[in-house]
């Protein structure tokens, strides 16, 4: 390729820009001039300060310009015929605000409703038994009760009282019906004792849990403070009757026994589940058609000395009846008796060697020829 003066001259001609060559001056010039600040602009400029000459100068704070206040519109008055704010207010607002607008620091606080006392509270006065009233329990499955007292103590017609260790909470009803049976039946029968009854063993009231202490079972009568285990009495000559211990009277067990079961819908006892066998569980749980559960076994005192041989066999007795055996056991039966008759045979001739049978006689033995047959 030739990039020569010459080529270049060929494509573009030289005259044409020495035409347009006082054009350009022209626009320079006039671009200079548009672009030059005038006298005014350059007085500014030179009297702007730096940028960094306020760095170092001990700026004041500038005066806050003053609120300007402006009328608020207020709301019309309420006309007279309007209704009163006071029925718009819900009733302990209009409790706790006085008529005058104005907290009233020695107004008394408002009283609390209180429940009602049931019959049953009102019947078991300080005359039957000690039993202070205690807050309801609400637990969980529908454990605890309502109209509860804290058994503390049952009081004879005499004025004694009956302690009951430790004390027991209960419902109600149960603690009535509890005394009710002490009052009525176990004092009259302690003093044909010639005694007086004291104490009474609670072995366990009221405690959340299933019956027998099974878990997931169904919920006892003891989680509802509708039950009472009783283990024993004690007297006023500090002798103790266990009410399930052998070494009591029949008589005497069977006595409680008849008591509790027509006063209680639930009595449990030795022989009952296995779960009651040195306790009386007591209850007052409700069944379709008022049906009852007593089951209490008054077991028999146990002899001093256990017998070594069975007693015999009295002579009125009837004869024990015996099977017939088969064909195959009568013949087997024969056998025996022959196997078991041989023993005794040789035992009498050991005794009696006199009338032992003699030894037989022993022949020589002979000696058989041996004949050559000869083919």
């Amino acid at each position: 390729m030739n990039f020569t003066a010459q080529n270049a001259s060929r494509k573009w001609a030289y005259g044409a820009f020495r035409r347009i060559e006082p054009a350009m001056v022209t626009v320079a010039a006039v671009a200079l001039l548009l672009g030059m600040p005038t006298g005014p602009a350059v007085a500014a400029k030179a009297s702007r300060p730096a940028p960094w000459a306020d760095l170092l100068r001990d700026v004041s704070p500038r005066d806050r310009a003053t609120a300007r206040r402006t009328a608020v519109p207020l709301p019309k008055p309420r006309p007279s015929e309007a209704p009163s704010a006071e029925r718009d207010k819900p009733d302990k607002e209009r409790q706790a605000s006085p008529p005058n607008g104005k907290p009233d620091q020695q107004a008394a606080p408002a009283p609390q409703p209180t429940s009602q006392p049931s019959a049953c509270r009102l019947a078991l006065t300080d005359e039957v038994a000690i039993a202070p009233s205690i807050p309801d329990i609400k637990g969980a499955g529908g454990c605890g009760g309502e109209d509860l007292v804290r058994l503390e103590a049952i009081v004879l017609p005499d004025k004694r009282q009956v302690s009951v260790k430790p004390a027991a909470i209960l419902r109600c009803k149960m603690a009535a019906a509890l005394a009710d049976w002490i009052r009525s039946d176990i004092a009259p029968l302690a003093e044909r004792l010639g005694t007086a009854i004291s104490n009474l063993d609670n072995f366990d009231s009221f405690e959340c849990r299933g019956r027998n202490r099974i878990a997931g079972a169904q919920l006892s009568e003891h989680g509802r403070a509708n039950a009472l285990d009783v283990r024993a009495f004690k007297f006023a000559d500090d002798s103790t009757i266990s009410l399930t211990d052998r070494t009591v009277p029949r008589g005497l067990r069977e006595s409680v026994l008849h008591s509790a079961c027509k006063r209680f819908p639930t009595v449990l006892g030795p022989g009952s589940d296995g779960y009651h066998e040195d306790h009386i569980h007591l209850d007052l749980m409700e069944r379709r058609n008022n049906y009852r559960i007593c089951q209490w076994d008054v077991w028999d005192p146990l002899p001093q000395k256990a017998p070594l041989l069975p007693a015999e066999r009295p002579e009125e007795a009837p004869p024990r009846e015996v099977a017939a055996k088969p064909d195959g056991a009568k013949s087997d039966a024969k056998s025996d008796a022959k196997s078991a008759a041989e023993p005794e045979a040789e035992k009498s001739n050991a005794e009696n060697p006199d009338e032992a049978e003699p030894p037989r006689e022993e022949k020589p033995a002979k000696k058989k020829r041996r004949l050559n047959r000869r083919s």
